[in-house]
């Protein structure tokens, strides 16, 4: 059902630095940052002057994104990539059948799963993100193959995130169970399950849309770099 107010997942960083996840940002008023040990991350409202304050955050981490509206930069910084991502959104609990056992990641998980991370989708994932959410994995001969969390937290929303399998274990509908899992324990805390993908990932797209989800927008991640 459709209880909330989903606009506010157009700014999904804004409102996240805003609400739940408050104690993360690095705030300049005009502009919210995640700290980058968390997630390299900003976003702003339409409008607002943010040249000055994301050369400021530039100090701080030498690649990061905006999320959402295309930003204006200074000299200083320079446009990297424009990474255009389908923001899909699911109401529904999601009913698969769990065939292997699903572990909740704890602190002395966090190495490996940054490793695993960071092997399948490099440049997002800090050792700190794990700390935004809850992030569930399944091992297979206590080596962790395959992964999903929770990142971007806001009063009604939650982002399924980091959905990776290791390369010699695809294949095997981890990824199926694990997003099904992270859904409906997102669900349970009465919030909403959204996710980004990027634009032009067939398989992850076809695989949402079996498990539910269905597109909202489209949103963009820009890339900036020094």
């Amino acid at each position: 059902m459709k209880t909330q107010d989903d606009k506010k997942l157009d700014n999904p960083v804004w409102f996240s630095l805003s609400e739940t996840h408050q104690s993360f940002a690095v705030d300049y008023g005009s502009i919210k940052f995640y700290h980058p040990d968390y997630c390299p991350f900003g976003g702003f409202e339409k409008g607002n002057a943010t040249a000055k304050s994301i050369d400021e955050y530039s100090q701080i981490v030498d690649s990061f994104f905006i999320v959402g509206e295309k930003p204006e930069l200074s000299n200083l910084l320079k446009l990297n990539k424009e990474l255009v991502c389908l923001q899909m959104i699911v109401y529904n609990p999601i009913d698969v059948a769990i065939n292997d056992q699903i572990i909740k990641l704890t602190d002395e998980h966090i190495d490996v799963l940054y490793e695993l991370v960071n092997m399948v989708q490099p440049g997002y994932f800090k050792k700190k993100t794990a700390l935004l959410g809850n992030y569930y994995g399944i091992f297979k001969n206590n080596e962790l193959v395959a992964v999903t969390g929770e990142r971007m937290q806001m009063n009604d929303f939650i982002e399924v995130s980091a959905v990776v399998t290791h390369p010699n274990h695809t294949g095997k509908g981890y990824a199926k169970q694990l997003v099904a899992h992270a859904v409906n324990e997102i669900l349970k805390q009465n919030k909403t399950p959204y996710l980004h993908v990027i634009e032009n990932n067939i398989g992850a797209i076809q695989l949402y849309e079996k498990l539910g989800f269905e597109i909202r927008r489209k949103i963009s991640f820009w890339n900036i770099i020094k």
